[in-house]
């Protein structure tokens, strides 16, 4: 499975570098494939490196302007001429998407992700890791915005959300065995 990872390439905290490594580690260890913005920097670089320690192939997507914190042992390498470029080869190239924490480029991919599965532009199955409760100010609006009508679709339909590394991989290989 090509599992597209959206997070971010700063450096940060035990908090949430451990739960991603353990993440990555089984993403690697089940023979995927991480499909990922192709950083070597911060989480991004403790993620693909666990994927590799785990067994896994690493396909990075990055843009030009970031050619200089491109990993260069990647199994494959692509850059982008924008970030719209970068996100759309990013969906291509997957065929699952699971978020961990962020800032606002991971802020981006993922309402992008979930407006373009609303309105059925892609039907592959996202997953919200909600590390330390890192999405839960998120999670409160998305709900805000379902109760009084702005989301057509019931959010559990649009990504599963879950604090859970093995829930996050159980319920992808579940989506894409239907």
């Amino acid at each position: 499975m090509n599992i597209c990872v959206f997070l971010s390439a700063a450096d940060l905290d035990e908090r949430y570098t451990g739960p991603a490594l353990d993440f990555a580690e089984l993403v690697g260890a089940r023979g995927n494939t991480l499909v990922w913005g192709g950083s070597d920097t911060g989480l991004m670089k403790v993620v693909a490196d666990g994927v590799r320690a785990g067994g896994g192939r690493l396909v990075g997507i990055s843009v030009d302007f970031l050619r200089h914190q491109a990993k260069a042992d990647a199994d494959e390498m692509v850059f982008t001429r924008d970030l719209a470029e970068r996100k759309a080869t990013l969906l291509a190239r997957s065929d699952a998407i699971v978020v961990l924490v962020g800032g606002l480029g991971t802020m981006d991919e993922l309402t992008e992700i979930l407006e373009l599965r609303k309105h059925g532009r892609h039907d592959k199955p996202v997953v919200l890791l909600n590390t330390s409760g890192f999405y839960d100010g998120l999670l409160v609006q998305l709900r805000r915005m379902e109760q009084d009508g702005f989301l057509p679709i019931p959010l559990d339909e649009l990504v599963h959300i879950t604090d859970d590394a093995n829930d996050a991989l159980a319920y992808l290989e579940r989506a894409l065995a239907r």
